[in-house]
């Protein structure tokens, strides 16, 4: 019993001193919007966990995907814009707002991207559908911040949920 614990334990250690098991024990990714009066509009950041992001971008783009380098810059906002526009939606007052991505920046384990939205009237309901990985992780969460005219609201999404609504 003794030489499978130890063997297990070596096992364990090497790999993660390898690199070969990047794992952190939950997986979420937080969308904050917030009206902004003055320009009557939606501004929006996602931040999301920079390996899980990459791990989704490279099985749905088929590709090389490293958010990190300066000099690839151009083509990964591409495929991060693509991909938000797939699986984030926002409607306020039942109309559906077009999303324009402004980039994106690494903080801290994480990948906060940008986007607003063209001319929007005061929100008095804004529903919000984000599936943000839940195809590549059963147990994605998506926590939702939405700011109103100082008022926030929160809202957490559970895998398969997609949905949030919020009323002000």
């Amino acid at each position: 019993m003794r030489v499978y614990l130890f063997k297990f334990l070596f096992i364990a250690c090497f790999s993660a001193f390898l690199g070969a098991t990047p794992y952190h024990p939950i997986f979420v990714s937080v969308i904050n919007i917030e009206q902004n009066p003055k320009s009557n509009s939606l501004e929006i950041s996602c931040k999301i966990f920079t390996d899980d992001f990459e791990k989704a971008l490279r099985k749905t783009y088929h590709t090389h995907i490293d958010l990190l380098d300066a000099n690839a810059r151009a083509s990964m906002n591409k495929y991060i814009n693509d991909y938000i526009q797939k699986h984030l939606k926002v409607s306020v007052n039942s109309n559906s707002m077009s999303l324009k991505m402004l980039g994106f920046e690494q903080d801290e384990e994480g990948i906060n991207c940008f986007f607003e939205t063209g001319n929007v009237a005061p929100a008095k309901n804004i529903t919000i559908t984000d599936n943000i990985l839940y195809e590549f992780e059963t147990q994605q969460i998506g926590l939702i911040h939405c700011t109103v005219n100082g008022n926030t609201q929160h809202y957490k999404l559970n895998n398969p949920e997609d949905r949030a609504e919020f009323k002000f």
